[in-house]
């Protein structure tokens, strides 16, 4: 492919940035074990070292798109490069939990403002005939990110410190900044109006959810903290979905769920990454509290788990369209389900490393085949002008999704285990695993809704809201890992 020197500038700049904050994503979780002795933290502020990081990236993901419509999505990468690495620094520095927590909901702030701009500066620098092929390799690069992040933090804390895994973002972001602001041209501004109210609602049901998830088993389940949590949540989600049915610019277009594809896929999506996230949360954990590797080990002993899901998937994403998206959702979820059950199983103090390899391997295929096509399903029922709503929607869904399948199984884990002993996080493990399991063989039954047979073209637009869907934002959020298989599969 020949790319001028700008479109080089373009590719490079944004892909770089894609690139630091998924790794930041997934960086931390072969250094929880160090944060959780070092900070001396409880398996629910460990919760929130990542939760904060992404419910703030979830909320914020649509409105920092049209931010970047309106003020230009050069400036809005800028601006979320600048917070991300400031919100870095802070998290390096933190004396406790609470510090280390706020900043990392920083970090989900400036992640949210630089994936959406970086993904529509991208397409629109880039003609349709060479789009595929760039956005395959910015694909590749982020896909490094699920292979490296594990590698890379426990490298990095067991060479140095858990500080460390936040201080690399400083010479990124300062020579990212300057590059961007020098190199890439600024958008055209769009006139968008931003849906605050529904931000503001998603973001208390969020928490008050999350909050009473993670705060269960401590304060109590019939506690007035818990109970008043949850009815907090519950109602403002409520409250979400009534005022996203009556603005006419709502931050998630409430009748692409009337398509099934839409709804059983985002559904099967929600599942999915929570299923993956809790994996991510618990496994590295598992490695070195109880079989006692090292940080660099356990990101080592990772990697059947986390090569499938960058090896497999563009495969998966081209038989797309000669099987469709149901069979591959749901062998996906179920070998995930598999894999995971065989894990929580055969968990115990004296497990053999060997023994985890194949269901590491089994679940790590079975995402592999489930990430590209719950993203078609739901990209699929929505006309072309409605892929950027569309895949804000699913990426929003999918972060919260992350944040649930987060809360969920450590509850049961602060139910049934605890940090004491091996044999105490093994007990916690298994049960924390077995969910996850659970919630995956739940998203392969959802996944039997989506419409049977290869993909036959797109759904008419919703008629409720037309003006929903901004052209300039057709591909302005991000979709994942594999969405050069995606596009390509169009």
């Amino acid at each position: 492919m020949t790319m001028t020197a700008g479109r080089r500038w373009v590719l490079a700049l944004t892909s770089l940035a894609a690139l630091m904050i998924m790794i930041d994503a997934l960086v931390v979780t072969t250094a929880l074990h160090a944060i959780q002795l070092d900070l001396h933290a409880s398996i629910g502020e460990l919760e929130w070292t990542i939760n904060a990081y992404t419910l703030s990236f979830a909320v914020l993901l649509m409105a920092c798109s049209g931010l970047g419509d309106r003020y230009g999505r050069r400036r809005m990468l800028a601006v979320g490069l600048t917070l991300f690495t400031a919100a870095s620094a802070g998290s390096a520095l933190a004396p406790s939990l609470g510090w280390l927590i706020a900043a990392r909901a920083v970090q989900g702030a400036g992640a949210a403002a630089v994936m959406p701009v970086a993904m529509a500066l991208l397409s629109a620098a880039f003609c349709p005939e060479q789009r595929t092929r760039a956005l395959g390799l910015f694909a590749a690069v982020t896909g490094l990110a699920t292979l490296g992040g594990p590698l890379v933090g426990g490298a990095i804390v067991q060479s140095l410190s858990w500080q460390w895994i936040f201080w690399l973002n400083l010479p990124i972001g300062a020579l990212l900044v300057p590059l961007v602001r020098a190199r890439l041209a600024e958008s055209d501004r769009v006139a968008r109006k931003l849906d605050y109210a529904g931000v503001g609602l998603v973001s208390v049901a969020a928490l008050g959810l999350m909050w009473g998830l993670i705060r269960g088993n401590e304060s109590g389940w019939a506690s007035a903290e818990v109970v008043g949590a949850f009815v907090a949540g519950a109602a403002a989600l409520l409250g979400f979905v009534g005022w996203e049915l009556r603005t006419r610019t709502p931050l998630i277009p409430m009748g692409f769920f009337a398509s099934r594809a839409f709804a059983a896929g985002n559904a099967a999506g929600f599942l999915l990454f929570a299923s993956i996230f809790s994996g991510a949360f618990f496994f590295a954990q598992f490695l070195q509290v109880v079989l006692q590797q090292g940080p660099l080990g356990a990101g080592l002993r990772l990697a059947p788990w986390t090569a499938t899901l960058f090896l497999v998937a563009p495969v998966a994403g081209k038989q797309l369209n000669r099987f469709g998206e149901r069979p591959l959702v749901v062998a996906g979820l179920l070998m995930q389900a598999a894999g995971y059950g065989w894990i929580a199983l055969v968990a115990a103090p004296n497990l053999a490393y060997s023994m985890m390899i194949a269901p590491f391997v089994l679940a790590g295929i079975g995402a592999s085949l489930a990430i590209p096509a719950v993203q078609s399903a739901v990209l699929r029922a929505v006309p072309m002008t409605a892929v950027g709503a569309a895949s804000g929607t699913f990426n929003t869904l999918r972060q919260l999704g992350g944040a649930f399948g987060i809360a969920l199984p450590a509850a049961v884990f602060a139910a049934v285990g605890g940090f004491g002993t091996a044999a105490a996080f093994s007990d916690g493990f298994a049960a924390a695993i077995g969910t996850a399991a659970v919630l995956a063989l739940t998203g392969a039954v959802i996944g039997l809704l989506i419409p049977a047979g290869a993909p036959r073209g797109r759904a008419e637009a919703p008629k409720e809201h037309p003006e929903t869907p901004e052209a300039g934002a057709e591909t302005a959020v991000y979709l994942g890992r594999s969405s050069a298989q995606i596009t390509a599969a169009r």
